[in-house]
């Protein structure tokens, strides 16, 4: 994510520094993959300068001529305005009340087909499509159509496009700039206007991936039963329609000088972003790392994953050995590479503490080489996550559970917000902070407390907030079936309204209770762990008292690691040593 484009041919430093701001990921799993039979999409806003927010748009009529102003999502710049539809459906953070969902990862592709002019970027293609939209079929139409329109103002994008039946990966790139002037009104327009794109439905049983690289590569053509360009859009409606693209695709390609080999030999990411080692290494690694988990034969790709074998690429989807629930989609999105050999807690750049992150720049230089931290899934500068759960045996508005968490995904807590709400949690709601305006009770900030106060003491620490995070998102997610049921009954008897506002209530109060209960644990860690120390426990959810119940009961220093000790020894020689001879403590 974060609009940054990739500059393919630039110099070797040049590129990896561009990596240091994509940085989203997606994984995406169909019915037949899913444990009970729903489907998901997961999505991490990483950002050094996006906001945590819980974002709502309810369902609104337009008079006819309404315009809709179009705002940059990384930046807030103004790009334009276009015509608003005359019905909008409601939105809750990147789920619709039919259960669309919609995530996203930058991946950039080749710098020069930016189009500067277009109207229309990435996140505002994301949040239209969902207004706009009853199924992942309809959101691939309106977003192909809205580009081809209006112009398309971003670098390469993935987009991980899902309903309650099917999931979609959804891969597109600008044409760049080619100025003309209009004979008739002398006003100047881009004659490359528009995007070239293919989407591709996962095979049901299925799980697939994105993490700022372009993944499709070939795909069958429209002389295929089950594949059809742009030309004949509105076939994609047609259930047999598996891959869809942009008619030009490859013809564009051709007149740019990308490609010149056989239509069936074309492969988009090849072509328009062709995987490098950055590509590899901070990208399609956490790809694999999903994969790993849950497909015994994904080890042979991890050459490829570390970027030393380009050739030996991944598949897009893979059939994974086991089903899937939600919590699997949870701790997925808190890997930090752990059972490989470059789990960041494990080498000497985690510290004394076994912190599983590195600070940002993601290269740096030594001694004229060029080196890099690790950059796993989990990471620091997330602004949000969530995990997107799609239902069909159930209404639409019963079936769509959107588990939201804002922060870092390894230390936050993913809690259920309904698809039909009629509004949400106050501590999340939009406008109440923002990067530079803090707030006791914003959930953004009072889970950053937590965690950038974890990482200072991050083995000791992070075993507390995993304690209280599993407690409480195991309890959301057994009680969904009750909180399901409750709903069901309501509408079954003919009461969808008071459904809606029951299920209301319930998203908005447990979403308030998360950051109370989290604001807590920020209180509890800076009193047990405070100055270095750790303090007892008294078995009851508080901190011990000595026995005359007047200062705390003896606390610990833990010790420092022996690698680490041997180090400064190493680095200070005999200047830390301790002499029994006139010496002190």
């Amino acid at each position: 994510m974060r609009k940054l484009t990739i500059q393919i041919f630039a110099a070797f430093a040049l590129l990896f520094n561009s990596y240091s701001s994509n940085a989203c990921t997606n994984f995406l799993v169909t019915k037949g993959a899913s444990a009970d039979g729903s489907t998901m999409i997961t999505y991490a806003a990483d950002s050094h300068y996006l906001f945590g927010e819980l974002y709502f748009r309810p369902a609104a009529v337009y008079p006819s001529g309404t315009m809709m102003k179009i705002y940059e999502w990384d930046t807030g710049k103004y790009l334009g305005e276009i015509p608003q539809a005359s019905q909008t459906y409601s939105v809750v953070g990147n789920m619709n009340e039919y259960q669309v969902a919609i995530g996203e990862t930058t991946y950039g592709g080749r710098e020069e087909l930016q189009d500067s002019t277009g109207l229309i970027d990435y996140g505002s293609l994301m949040y239209i499509a969902l207004q706009r939209s009853k199924s992942a079929r309809e959101a691939i139409k309106v977003m192909a159509e809205l580009v081809e329109k209006y112009g398309y103002y971003s670098s390469g994008e993935s987009f991980s496009v899902a309903d309650k039946n099917e999931v979609w990966i959804f891969e597109m790139i600008g044409k760049g700039v080619d100025l003309k002037v209009d004979r008739k009104t002398k006003k100047t327009y881009n004659a490359n206007r528009g995007a070239v794109w293919v989407a591709i439905r996962i095979p049901d049983g299925y799980v697939s991936g994105h993490a700022n690289q372009a993944r499709i590569t070939t795909f069958p053509l429209e002389n295929m039963k089950t594949s059809i360009s742009s030309k004949n859009l509105d076939k994609i409606f047609d259930p047999n329609i598996e891959v869809v693209y942009a008619h030009d695709v490859i013809s564009f390609a051709r007149k740019k000088g990308y490609f010149n080999g056989k239509d069936e030999e074309f492969s988009f990411s090849d072509t328009y972003a062709p995987v490098d080692f950055g590509g590899a290494r901070f990208c399609e690694m956490r790809v694999w790392s999903f994969f790993k988990e849950i497909n015994k034969d994904m080890w042979k790709y991890f050459d490829y994953a570390k970027g030393h074998n380009l050739k030996n690429r991944m598949p897009l989807y893979i059939k994974p050995d086991r089903k899937l629930s939600v919590r699997d989609m949870m701790d997925f999105m808190r890997d930090h590479l752990e059972g490989t050999e470059l789990d960041m807690s494990k080498d000497e750049g985690a510290g004394p503490h076994a912190l599983p992150y590195r600070w940002r720049p993601l290269t740096w230089k030594y001694e004229g080489k060029t080196y890099f931290n690790e950059r796993a899934t989990a990471t620091q500068q997330t602004g949000f996550s969530f995990v997107a759960q799609m239902r069909s045996w159930l209404p639409d508005a019963v079936g769509g559970i959107f588990w939201f968490s804002v922060d870092d995904a390894a230390s936050t807590v993913y809690f259920p917000v309904y698809c039909s709400v009629t509004s949400v949690p106050e501590a999340y709601a939009e406008g109440r902070g923002d990067m530079l305006t803090y707030c006791d009770d914003c959930a953004f900030w009072v889970f950053n407390k937590v965690s950038n106060f974890a990482y200072l003491r991050y083995d000791l620490m992070i075993q507390d907030i995993k304690k209280v995070q599993n407690e409480l998102e195991t309890r959301f997610i057994s009680q969904t079936d009750i909180v399901d049921k409750t709903a069901l009954e309501l509408i079954n008897n003919g009461n969808k309204d008071e459904a809606i506002s029951f299920l209301t209530d319930y998203t908005v109060n447990t979403g308030n209770y998360v950051v109370a209960r989290w604001e807590k644990l920020f209180q509890f860690l800076l009193m047990k762990f405070m100055d270095g120390n750790v303090k007892q426990e008294d078995g009851k959810g508080g901190l011990k008292y000595n026995k005359y119940n007047y200062c705390p009961a003896h606390v610990d220093n833990p010790d420092y690691p022996d690698w680490w000790k041997k180090n400064l020894i190493e680095e200070t020689g005999d200047k830390l040593l301790y002499k029994s001879e006139g010496g002190g403590h």
